[in-house]
């Protein structure tokens, strides 16, 4: 029986995550339903790919994922339902899914059709089209019973970092802030790793603050623990689980992390300067 995962905008307060589950349940009495997160800031496409991305993969093929963000019902909005890398993905066709696999390109795109459930009747999509559709597939139905194939679906981007040779600096952005304040920046270790192979060395620049290190986990940066105190709140910068570039505060929260001690936030500017 395929998992399938939720992940929203709704948060945990209101009635809307648990009315999910509870249809879910009533189409597949046997569904595995597993939260991947419900604590999506509202609308926020980028904060979505980030987390659906790196957490979709630890899930067997055939997973089924219903993403309620941005997702609210409108006529002249197309529900999609893709698959890729060999997992399902039921959304809105709001931009998010090319997000998420802006590397990889879809095997197949539905746009959804079941249930003929497309016009002012629909009141919350996540029930009234998403929930029928996971079930549908986690019932073993084949996606050719959903809707029609379509082949393309909205695609929006995230600026790619880039390399200003007059000035030998590497310029990304952050993209993402986690729970611990960590400032997650889309410029990959393999970007620079092939930049820095031409010079002999180089500095962060964060706000007029230098790192001139980029340490391999998060505890390098402590060089003796039996003061292991003494370094809560440095500044380092890693890459990251998903190799990228990250700067954080040691031991920092969200709210003393390097969101907060260097005044970040996403689409903010990271300077990578070369000697």
């Amino acid at each position: 029986m395929p998992i399938i995962t939720l992940t929203s905008d709704y948060g945990t307060v209101d009635h809307r995550v648990a009315a999910i589950k509870g249809n879910i349940i009533q189409l597949n009495p046997d569904a595995r339903i597993i939260d991947i997160t419900h604590e999506i800031g509202a609308y926020n496409l980028l904060q979505t790919a980030y987390i659906v991305r790196n957490a979709y993969v630890n899930f067997p093929k055939e997973s089924i994922h219903i993403i309620s963000v941005d997702s609210f019902f409108h006529k002249d909005r197309k529900n999609i339902l893709v698959k890729a890398d060999g997992h399902y993905f039921i959304s809105a066709d709001n931009g998010l899914l090319s997000l998420i696999f802006y590397d990889l390109k879809p095997e197949a795109i539905y746009e959804i059709t079941i249930n003929n459930r497309f016009d002012d009747d629909v009141k919350f999509a996540s029930i009234d089209i998403y929930t029928p559709v996971a079930a549908h597939l986690s019932n073993g139905g084949l996606p050719e019973l959903i809707g029609r194939k379509i082949k393309n679906y909205k695609e929006i981007t995230f600026p790619k970092p880039y390399f200003n040779e007059a000035e030998k600096i590497l310029i990304g952005e952050v993209m993402y802030i986690d729970n611990f304040g960590n400032c997650v920046t889309n410029i990959s270790r393999n970007l620079f790793e092939k930049t820095v192979v031409n010079f002999e060395n180089y500095e962060i620049n964060i706000r007029n603050i230098l790192l001139k290190n980029i340490h391999r986990k998060y505890t390098d940066i402590v060089t003796d623990w039996e003061k292991e105190t003494e370094y809560h709140g440095k500044a380092s910068a890693i890459f990251n689980e998903q190799d990228l570039l990250e700067i954080s505060i040691y031991k920092g929260t969200n709210k003393n992390g390097a969101n907060t001690l260097f005044g970040l936030k996403v689409g903010d500017k990271i300077y990578v300067q070369f000697e």
